[in-house]
């Protein structure tokens, strides 16, 4: 392939309309914005604007509460990501896999507050692994595999 011979899948790019072009063309005059008025000109806002009516997102309520200030920020890693990590020899099975463990191997650049393990991939060693978080699935996976998930810092249940 050469460059010359690259282009565009059919039908990705469509041919600009061409407004403002005399009236046989079809879109000529008023290029296909009515009449007169704010919307025929450019730079209108009128989004959200209920002509001096109370707007409908200001008559609703505010909900809920996004503590994305101090929210604990999680670096995601899949068991396939691990496994792949172990077969290059980045990994020690035999020693704890903990977030120390998976920065030095490369596996995550940073481990932010914490790692949290998620289930996509296969994993086939059986691993000891010390993360911040781990869902259901990624936990039966490591176990099914030999392995143990211990969670550092877990949240005390309530009750």
């Amino acid at each position: 392939m050469k460059l010359n011979e690259l282009s565009d899948n059919p039908g990705a790019r469509r041919t600009a309309k061409r407004v403002g072009r005399g009236i046989g063309s079809g879109k000529g005059k008023t290029s296909g914005r009515g009449v007169k008025g704010q919307k025929s000109r450019s730079g209108v806002a009128l989004d959200g604007f209920e002509g001096g009516q109370m707007p409908l997102y200001r008559r609703l309520p505010k909900r809920g509460f996004n503590n994305h200030r101090f929210r604990a920020r999680y670096q995601a890693v899949n068991l396939g990501r691990l496994q792949l990590a172990v077969d290059a020899g980045k990994i020690d099975p035999a020693e704890p896999v903990d977030a120390a463990a998976l920065v030095a191997s490369g596996v995550v650049r940073r481990a932010r507050d914490g790692v949290r393990l998620l289930a996509g991939g296969e994993l086939k060693a059986g691993l000891d692994i010390r993360v911040a978080g781990a869902s259901k699935a990624a936990v039966a996976a490591v176990e099914a595999a030999g392995g143990s998930v211990t969670l550092l810092n877990a949240a005390p249940a309530e009750g």
